[in-house]
């Protein structure tokens, strides 16, 4: 395996209705016939965003106007490795056309081998894509909390909320196992009925992830992990990080996302500095996964996030 890393920016050049743009890699090529995210190297002096301007505009004809950084990955192929700096574009001008004679298809990105076979590459992103943009987080409190926090999660799911965390460490003792049980269930029925997925925090019971569809493991319990926690097939695994090195241990035991922050001040972490936009950009580099900010998220943040790389917002208050 070469030891030069070569790098390259690749767009998912998604359409309003969420179809995805992937191209077939022509004659001539290494991995002819094999299918991938337009893109392609790095010249000197180029940022990735210019990088990726210039191949779109040489490979498919068409200029983007809009353009954000998502997740950065590096793969080993047998004889060369590539860090694949993954962008999302929303907005661009000219209908895209196979100017290097390459096919171009519009897939739906969960099922995007339909078209043949895809570059390995290719299948991390394809995968993140089924990430929603907006993580909540549970503040229920007790028992006494629970219906005002099943109305304020109606109400967040009828906006489109799809993925929830059960975060309650400070839920009272005493018969506390049994009514948090109890609770976990009712909001897991709530955000199954609106076809969201519940994960839940570490803190509480192993038996109770796999009942759930998943666990978000808090750093501490990450850090003990050498590999991904034992779960049915399909079930996702979140990691809280503070820094860098915690995002790729994150990476490295094989989590669907990490959470980095705080990003922003905010009530539920006083006396924390908070990372900052800077911050959160540092932490996420060659994170190699999504990683949503936490810490004074909400809605009027989401665009803010993405902007600096973030896949989406996490949060208590701004979500539910």
């Amino acid at each position: 395996m070469s030891d030069r890393i070569v790098d390259v920016a690749a767009g998912l050049i998604l359409r309003p209705d969420g179809q995805l743009l992937l191209g077939q890699r022509p004659e001539g090529k290494p991995w002819a016939g094999w299918w991938e995210l337009p893109g392609g190297k790095l010249e000197p002096g180029e940022t990735v965003l210019q990088a990726l301007a210039r191949e779109l505009r040489e490979e498919i004809g068409i200029e983007v106007t809009q353009a954000v950084p998502w997740v950065t990955y590096v793969h080993a192929y047998p004889h060369t490795t590539v860090r694949l700096a993954f962008c999302h574009v929303t907005g661009w001008q000219g209908e895209p056309r196979g100017l290097e004679n390459q096919r171009l298809e519009w897939v739906d990105p969960a099922r995007a081998d339909a078209v043949g076979d895809l570059l390995p590459a290719t299948l991390p992103p394809l995968r993140w894509l089924q990430l929603p943009p907006a993580y909540g987080i549970s503040s229920i409190g007790g028992r006494a909390g629970l219906p005002a926090f099943q109305e304020r999660l109606d109400r967040a799911l009828a906006r489109g909320l799809k993925l929830v965390q059960l975060r309650e460490p400070g839920w009272p003792d005493g018969a506390g196992a049994t009514s948090l049980r109890d609770a976990m269930q009712a909001v897991l029925r709530q955000c199954r009925a609106a076809g969201a997925r519940l994960l839940v925090n570490s803190a509480h019971p192993a038996a109770w992830w796999r009942q759930a569809d998943g666990v978000h493991l808090r750093w501490a319990d990450a850090a003990a992990l050498h590999a991904r926690p034992d779960l049915p097939a399909g079930a996702l695994v979140g990691v809280s990080g503070h820094d860098n090195a915690q995002v790729a241990h994150a990476r490295d035991i094989g989590a669907d996302f990490a959470v980095l922050g705080p990003v922003l001040d905010t009530p539920s972490h006083p006396g924390q500095p908070p990372l900052g936009w800077p911050g959160f950009v540092a932490g996420n580099r060659d994170a190699g996964l999504p990683v949503y900010a936490l810490g004074g998220q909400s809605a009027d943040t989401l665009n803010d996030a993405r902007q600096h790389g973030a896949h989406g917002i996490a949060g208590i208050r701004g979500l539910i």
